[in-house]
């Protein structure tokens, strides 16, 4: 099960697009209150949306992005049952992915 959301609708002529994507995005600056050691650097590097396949938004993110980051922007030309994917890739390698079709 992905732990991204994503909301896609038709604004006049674009799609308006909001992702919510559950990450814990930790800086590696962090102390662990028990242990206090730092808390190894965990998050989100790259991002890429696409729009039936083709791709409308990459982004290179560092360890400065908050918690569960939300992301929203708009693609003209799309249409009604397009398919909107969305996936991430950490610094640990670990990824991501969901789909959603254009309401």
């Amino acid at each position: 099960m992905s732990d991204i959301k994503i909301r896609a609708t038709m604004t006049g002529d674009s799609a308006d697009i909001k992702v919510l994507m559950n990450h814990p995005m930790e800086t590696g600056q962090r102390k662990d209150a028990k242990t206090g050691q730092l808390i190894p650097a965990h998050f989100i590097q790259t991002v890429t949306a696409t729009l039936n396949g083709k791709p409308v938004l990459t982004a290179q993110w560092g360890a400065a992005i908050s918690k569960n980051p939300f992301l929203g922007f708009k693609v003209k030309g799309a249409k009604a049952g397009d398919k909107v994917n969305i996936s991430w890739e950490d610094n640990t390698g670990a990824k991501d992915s969901a789909e959603v079709a254009v309401a």
